[in-house]
């Protein structure tokens, strides 16, 4: 072989197929445990009612919390080791200076992304908040809001405990699809499995700066590494295998490249939750005249391969929708003309994710509880009927 042919050689990347497989047959060991033991003791629902008075970081936990949760909510209750805290006040001011198009990307471009996962729609699909999918937009945007706060792992954040509800809500859907006879593990794997859970991570993360780029957006490499790195620590909080994450976002793109090409692909469940979420996006924004645009704009975002899968309509507004650049590309000439543009514009953009948050939630703290069953689709007695509403405040 010649020296420029080694030159010209393509990187070799850590993930191949055989890596994701094996991926795919594992869990998370330790919250995997803690909720099979309490299904055990039937302490699901004293745990459930307890979480609600567990919120804040540096909350003592309640005496009547199970011993089972007790260990695993002791053991997860501090930030990684290796946290560098300067990456992570550079992640934060990233998302302070695009808060509003970070939520676009989440919202537009990473959430579809998940229906047009199969696999996952079904899984998504078999949970009762899925009938409602303000829910899952609510709890997403309440979370990254609480991990880009100033205080987020410090004493007196929400954002710990909100990851540690999650963990476990996971396990829970894990324990339920996988001994219920309702999953078939040797052809879709283990339910949230690491692929999975690592694919999510990289989605939120790495599809979000996508849509950015697609959408025009000027950002910084070391911006958007630091907002990667910021998931990365949310993956090490939700029980990811951390030597199989994505270092950066070169590594990072290797993974998504690989994990959509093995998982990518239309399914009626992932075109039911897409069209539910465009609903709710249409509830959100007052009137009916800019309805169209919200399909135009997952379009845009997702693509045409995936907005065919998810059956996303084509309309006259996806001409307007590949105008969007164009308009953010002006807003950033008018934020880089003076600092008391760039001030008002970002001012704007908070407030904006603020409403739309505010919208999602109703105002309220969202909840995270551990489901005791799953929908009557996967063999278990169906919740009570009625529309979704955000529980009461607590103070």
């Amino acid at each position: 072989m010649n020296a420029n042919a080694t030159k010209t050689a393509p990187a070799r990347t850590r993930y191949d197929h055989a890596a994701l497989d094996a991926l795919s047959t594992q869990g998370d060991p330790l919250a995997d445990e803690t909720v099979a033991e309490m299904f055990r003791r039937g302490e699901v629902g004293d745990l459930n009612t307890l979480m609600r008075f567990f919120t804040t970081t540096g909350d003592k936990l309640p005496e009547q919390l199970p011993a089972s949760a007790r260990a695993y909510f002791e053991a997860t209750s501090m930030p990684p080791s290796w946290v560098d805290w300067d990456v992570m006040e550079q992640a934060r001011l990233f998302f302070m200076d695009n808060a509003a198009h970070i939520n676009t990307g989440l919202s537009f471009a990473a959430m579809p992304a998940t229906y047009a996962v199969p696999r996952l729609s079904r899984l998504l699909a078999s949970t009762h908040s899925m009938a409602y999918p303000s829910r899952r937009m609510a709890n997403t945007g309440q979370f990254v809001t609480y991990l880009m706060q100033t205080n987020s792992f410090a004493e007196g954040s929400k954002f710990i405990p909100a990851a540690q509800k999650v963990r476990l809500l996971h396990a829970a859907v894990r324990h339920h699809l996988r001994h219920g006879g309702h999953w078939d593990v040797e052809q879709d794997g283990v339910p949230i499995c690491q692929e999975d859970m690592i694919g999510g991570q990289v989605c939120f993360s790495l599809l979000v700066l996508d849509a950015m780029h697609r959408l025009g957006i000027h950002m910084s490499e070391d911006g958007a590494e630091a907002y990667f790195y910021a998931w990365r620590v949310v993956g090490a909080m939700l029980g990811c295998d951390m030597s199989a994450v994505p270092e950066n976002l070169t590594e990072a793109r290797d993974y998504c490249d690989l994990y959509l090409l093995r998982n990518l692909g239309p399914s009626p469940e992932g075109v039911r939750l897409n069209a539910q979420l465009m609903r709710m996006y249409e509830d959100v924004v007052p009137g009916t005249f800019f309805d169209p645009m919200v399909p135009a704009t997952v379009r845009f975002l997702v693509g045409d391969t995936i907005g065919d899968w998810l059956e996303i309509p084509r309309t006259a507004w996806d001409t307007a929708a590949k105008a969007v650049p164009v308009f953010l590309g002006l807003l950033e000439t008018i934020e880089d003309s003076s600092p008391y543009a760039e001030w008002a514009l970002d001012k704007a953009g908070s407030l904006l994710s603020g409403f739309e948050l505010a919208s999602l939630t109703r105002g309220r703290v969202m909840h995270h509880a551990i489901p005791a069953e799953l929908k009557s689709d996967y063999g278990v007695k169906p919740p009570r009927t009625g529309r979704w509403v955000p529980p009461a405040p607590v103070h």
